[in-house]
């Protein structure tokens, strides 16, 4: 008789269900200030550590501390706080729209704004972002028209991308946002190889991919790893681990691994994990890791660490999965609140102005709104005619659609 037991399964779970009450406490979160900041031709194995820490700037009382700190002036922090309230707002009124009926769906970021505001300040004109549907704050951080993006949102007339891709998925090369796809983890393999292009003609551009922790269980995560380590390829790596992926906690995609940048190091990549709530830490490890692919030291993996604070999108309630209170509890705090706070503390901010930026991007958005609703639907656009919807994409049609067309009578 076989001593042989039955084998099994682990399937991880996450500490805190419905109607459970979170308790952050065991998390380990590093003191501000104590990651070393590495020159930025170090060798990856020689940084290993920063691939289990969090890097971060801000301590609880709001003071920047250590080698990742005094990065930026006070007018560039303010500057970065109005980025985020503006995604904030923008996010809550689109929210708003979809549950009124003007668009289909909607996903916000809430919670994450500085990760993309804060990384989009040391991008370059001309460099390409390979975005996720949470980077919205790369086009409203920059002169990208909110109108625009509202236009695309509503399938209007007026939708720069007339219809030919989802609601929030933009798209804008003279913006460095290069179209979202909606396979997942695909942005990997795409940024590394625009990043190889651009390589391979001599440039000086270099590109930026961004993928949830989720999203890191697909094969094209790994290949891209493998080509960017390869070689070398001038592109920034980012992962945003918000903790959750639709209705699944990160343990599922992390399976066995500490942590997902920890990753990166199988592939001699130089991986680092940053307070993704920490808008001023979000900057600076940005800053280092495209100094890095602007000199041609190849690809750095970053894992943002910071909650998604919303639902996953408007068709998502995360009550059914997750503790009520745990957006709350999160340990890392909110980024808007941290930056207002620091600003407040070096006597540059005030609550009264807070609360008077607030109405003012409040009433932008509301404005872009009413300019973008009077567009009307694509049904009454130029390209509502099915004779006439491609002819921009067919500037000289080929013969068998010519036909074709002929033959349906247009």
């Amino acid at each position: 008789m076989s001593d042989s037991k039955p084998l099994s399964l682990y399937v991880p779970e996450p500490e805190f269900r419905p109607g459970d009450k979170p308790d952050f406490s065991n998390v380990p979160i590093p003191q501000a200030g104590a990651a070393p900041k590495p020159p930025v031709d170090v060798n990856a194995g020689d940084i290993r550590d920063l691939a289990y820490t969090i890097i971060r700037v801000m301590n609880r009382e709001g003071e920047p501390v250590g080698p990742w700190a005094d990065m930026l002036t006070d007018d560039q922090v303010k500057e970065g706080l109005e980025d985020m309230m503006r995604v904030r707002a923008f996010d809550a009124r689109m929210t708003m729209a979809q549950r009124q009926g003007k668009t289909s769906f909607y996903m916000q970021c809430l919670g994450e704004e500085a990760i993309a505001c804060a990384f989009s300040k040391v991008l370059k004109q001309g460099d390409m972002n390979f975005p996720t549907y949470r980077q919205q704050g790369l086009l409203l951080s920059t002169d990208y028209p909110m109108v625009d993006m509202i236009n695309q949102i509503y399938s209007n007339a007026a939708d720069p991308l007339q219809g030919r891709q989802l609601p929030i998925m933009y798209s804008s090369k003279e913006h460095g946002f290069f179209t979202i796809s909606g396979n997942l983890a695909t942005q990997f393999i795409q940024g590394v190889g625009w990043a190889m292009a651009s390589a391979i003609k001599g440039d000086t551009k270099i590109a930026t991919a961004w993928i949830g922790e989720g999203s890191t269980a697909e094969n094209d995560f790994h290949a891209g790893l493998v080509f960017a380590s390869t070689y070398r390829a001038p592109v920034v790596l980012n992962i945003v681990n918000n903790q959750w992926a639709i209705s699944t906690f990160q343990g599922i995609a992390r399976g066995g691994a500490a942590t997902f940048a920890s990753r990166g190091l199988g592939f001699g990549i130089p991986s680092l994990r940053v307070d993704g709530n920490d808008y001023l830490a979000v900057y600076a490890v940005a800053k280092w890791a495209a100094d890095r692919a602007r000199m041609g030291l190849g690809p750095t993996l970053i894992e943002h660490v910071t909650y998604r604070m919303g639902a996953h999108s408007t068709s998502d309630d995360p009550s059914a999965y997750r503790a009520k209170e745990e957006s709350t509890s999160w340990p890392l705090g909110d980024p808007v609140e941290r930056l207002k706070d620091y600003l407040i503390k070096r006597g540059v901010w005030s609550d009264a102005q807070h609360h008077q930026m607030k109405e003012m991007l409040e009433a932008q958005v509301a404005e872009a709104q009413k300019q973008a609703e009077k567009n009307g639907t694509l049904h009454d656009g130029p390209h509502s005619s099915p004779a006439t919807m491609f002819d921009d994409v067919f500037k000289e049609m080929p013969l068998h659609l010519r036909r074709q067309r002929q033959e349906a009578g247009f």
